[in-house]
């Protein structure tokens, strides 16, 4: 006999729009591509209704945004790209288009080496994290992690520019510029990404900022040199995503948690940082810090207001915080389906309403829309 009780622990706990406070909130719509809704990027309004859709012909590789002409980028998940680690199929991505609101794809372009996150640059060019296995000789130097068999490839990052033209314009790959003695693996994360850049952002002065997954840390590197000036160490985060540099200089964080020194519960927080000083201006936490925590992908964005948006991707919450940490908006993802491929399905298992990102826009920046869907 089969029980009529929904086995979805997230969504029998309710989905879709549960909390607002319109007066509070900064208001705006919201672009959600889920990881495992088939393709389907949803626009959602303040009050969760889905006010336009897309339907991309491969799953997200990990997310989507609207670009300053109103397009939407999107990274979607290279259909070709091999197999080079046990998770490597649920986070990379290498399909990359550039989508108007009725579905016309005006730019694509592909790498199948290409994982986690992406830049649309200001100038039309894109940013992007790749890897590539690591010299002969050098896995042995990076210290940490899990054990290494003697037949297991150590990739290692190469962050790439390439123009509207796909021409590569700027390479930077992590072990010419790094130390690895500098950058040790946590000893909870495997030896086969070193040290996996799963954020990327540039600065106002030019420095393009990485987020390091395995070792922990957010590094500012020198384009012209490839020199690290700026480094906000694991003391300060623990094995966080997404760093945003803010108008004020400092650079906002999604601190996941993971491994978190000195803390009996996993937690996360998303923190303000000053890299003059690598210390704390502002956090958001909940009061039971356990009650927010994703250990894996998530993102913060500054809104217009002073505002918070915040994705807990792994329960596909999204959230609005005000400075003073009061919630002001919550939704949660309410489309629920398991990964399409099996060796994704191995590291990430169950139906899932997951998320890499998500991003909050105003009316002002969705001309098409027509006034009567928000």
């Amino acid at each position: 006999m089969t029980t009529t009780v929904d086995q979805i622990s997230l969504r029998r706990r309710g989905v879709g729009l549960i909390a607002h406070d319109p007066a509070m909130s900064a208001g705006g719509h919201t672009l959600i591509a889920p990881q495992t809704a088939d393709g389907n990027v949803y626009l959602v309004a303040m009050d969760g209704a889905v006010v336009h859709q897309w339907k991309m012909p491969v799953r997200p590789g990990r997310h989507a945004v609207i670009l300053p002409n109103g397009n939407m980028g999107y990274n979607g998940s290279h259909a070709d790209s091999p197999s080079r680690y046990a998770a490597w199929s649920m986070w990379h991505g290498g399909d990359f288009s550039e989508v108007t609101p009725d579905g016309t794809v005006v730019w694509h372009y592909e790498d199948p080496a290409h994982h986690h996150d992406a830049q649309w640059l200001s100038n039309g060019h894109l940013l992007y994290a790749a890897c590539a296995p690591v010299p002969e000789g050098f896995a042995q130097q990076v210290p940490g992690g899990t054990a290494h068999g003697p037949d297991e490839v150590m990739y290692g990052d190469v962050i790439r520019e390439v123009d509207r033209a796909g021409r590569l314009v700027w390479e930077w790959k992590s072990w010419e510029h790094l130390a690895p003695a500098d950058f040790p693996i946590h000893p909870g994360f495997g030896r086969y990404h070193w040290p996996l850049v799963n954020g990327l952002a540039v600065d106002a002065q030019g420095l393009v900022l990485m987020s390091l997954r395995t070792t922990a840390g957010i590094i500012g590197v020198d384009k012209a040199s490839g020199a690290v000036r700026l480094h906000v160490p694991p003391s300060v985060v623990s094995h966080q995503h997404a760093p945003v540099p803010l108008p004020n200089g400092r650079i906002l964080a999604f601190d996941n948690g993971n491994f978190r020194t000195g803390a009996h519960v996993a937690f996360s927080r998303v923190v303000e940082i000053d890299p003059a000083t690598n210390t704390v201006a502002w956090a958001y936490a909940d009061e039971m810090v356990s009650a927010f925590f994703t250990p894996y992908m998530g993102n913060a964005q500054r809104l217009h207001n002073g505002n918070t948006h915040i994705t807990e991707s792994a329960t596909g919450r999204l959230f609005e915080v005000t400075p003073a940490g009061e919630v002001v908006w919550e939704y949660i993802i309410p489309w629920f389906a398991e990964y399409p491929d099996a060796e994704a399905r191995k590291t990430g298992g169950g139906r899932l309403n997951s998320v890499f990102q998500t991003f909050r826009y105003t009316r002002e920046q969705l001309p098409w829309l027509p006034a009567a869907r928000g």
